[in-house]
């Protein structure tokens, strides 16, 4: 296998990369002192990919909603009948899984029997068995868990949010799909789904904590099925700039309204995509982190319920968005106040005193990436899939200047947002 070691010469740090000949690639990072490890087996297949052709392919295929974390719940059963759960049980280990919009990752964590446990983890994710009887019988249990969802007010929040950002972009859709979507689910098209985007060409192994680097690497020469790469397209809708509505609301089970304010921005790509994403966030916890006027504001005036208001930058292929959420009895005067203090920023600027202190804050975040084998495989699983090394987001944060964060804060547009809100019934 073709082996090279990524290196952060500051940290004093590195971690293996294998090209098995299958395409698969594998990240292996052992760690000394730990007593447990974490395996991760995912692929570069999530909610968003539903519109995609093979290049043997003469056109474009469009699957029904829902179908990666469909084709996730599937997996788990196999031709043998065996329960992979009970599988996984019987080692000690812990076992999940779980698919966003982007990806789909099947991962344990055990403290003993990791050689076995990996045999497991690679077998039942090579293994698909689909009939029409248990395909059918996946789609109440579904269709039960969209429905909980939607009764979810953090979740109905963000998702009207989305839904009111983006008018084409799968983003928009719950990644679980609707019960219509997933009624139109069969095996056919699980099979079609999976050989597409479970080649080896498109998925990643990451291994870190306490194993053996010859052994793992022994398992997975042994385990990984021959197959030929694939390589795929995936189309993504044209998506107007502009927001769909500026504003939506709607009524739950909820003492006090809370918002998710979204800010639709130009999408970005690979490197270029992480540091806008990390600038950004500097930008809004200058701008409503705890040590803001902001913060202050809406503590003393009680306007933000804990003066807490939370943000995430959304970013993938074809999309890029932020948002801010919290609870509060007048959204609309969070979105102004919100509006006004990046208005401010923008002319006064940040302090340095200011930036130095939440860069430290930031930087010393991403130290931690190697506080727990879990962590540091989810980091390295995230870089992997927006296609990057894991020390590069280090690398970028040790090198944010404030200049570049005011630049990226002027990416804003406060007039191109909307503003998703859920009521007291």
């Amino acid at each position: 296998m073709q082996k090279n070691v990524i290196k952060d010469d500051i940290l004093k740090e590195s971690y293996i990369k294998l090209k098995h000949k299958t395409g698969l690639t594998i990240l292996l990072y052992p760690m000394k002192g730990y007593s447990t490890a974490t395996a991760i087996f995912a692929t570069r297949y999530g909610s968003i990919d539903r519109t995609f052709k093979k290049k043997t392919d003469r056109e474009f295929t469009t699957v029904p909603d829902g179908i990666a974390h469909y084709l996730e719940h599937k997996l788990f059963e196999n031709s043998d009948g065996v329960d992979t759960f009970e599988l996984f049980s019987k080692t000690g280990a812990s076992v999940n899984a779980f698919t966003s919009h982007d990806k789909t990752a099947y991962h344990f964590s055990c403290t003993n029997n990791f050689n076995e446990c990996l045999k497991i983890l690679l077998n039942f994710v090579q293994d698909p068995y689909f009939t029409d009887e248990t395909v059918q019988k996946e789609q109440g249990i579904i269709g039960q868990e969209i429905k909980m969802y939607e009764d979810d007010p953090n979740w109905r929040v963000f998702l009207n949010c989305l839904e009111n950002m983006y008018h084409n972009h799968a983003i928009r859709v719950n990644i679980a799909g609707t019960v219509e979507s997933i009624a139109k689910i069969n095996k056919d098209i699980l099979y079609e789904c999976y050989k597409t985007f479970y080649n080896m060409n498109n998925m990643v192994l990451i291994i870190s904590g306490f194993f053996d680097v010859d052994q793992a690497i022994e398992i997975i020469e042994s385990e990984i099925k021959d197959s030929v790469p694939v390589e795929i397209e995936r189309k993504v809708e044209y998506e107007p700039q502009n927001v769909v509505k500026p504003v939506v609301r709607i009524a739950l089970a909820v003492s006090k309204p809370q918002f998710c304010i979204g800010y639709k921005l130009a999408p970005l790509e690979g490197i270029e995509m992480l540091k806008a994403k990390f600038e950004l966030q500097v930008a809004c916890e200058l701008l409503v982190g705890e040590g803001s006027d902001l913060y202050k504001e809406f503590y003393d005036s009680g306007l933000v319920s804990g003066g807490n208001v939370d943000y995430e930058v959304l970013c993938g292929n074809g999309y890029f968005s932020l948002c801010f959420t919290g609870e509060s009895s007048d959204p609309e005067k969070v979105l102004s106040k919100i509006n006004f203090e990046i208005d401010r920023k923008l002319k006064s600027g940040f302090s340095d005193e200011d930036f130095r202190a939440v860069k430290n804050a930031a930087y010393g975040y991403c130290m931690n990436f190697s506080n727990s084998p879990k962590n540091l495989s989810l980091c390295m699983l995230n870089a992997f899939i927006e296609g990057y090394n894991l020390y590069d987001n280090i690398n970028i944060v040790r090198n944010l200047k404030l200049d570049d964060v005011e630049s990226r804060l002027r990416s804003i547009d406060v007039c191109n947002s909307t503003l998703s809100v859920v009521d007291p019934i």
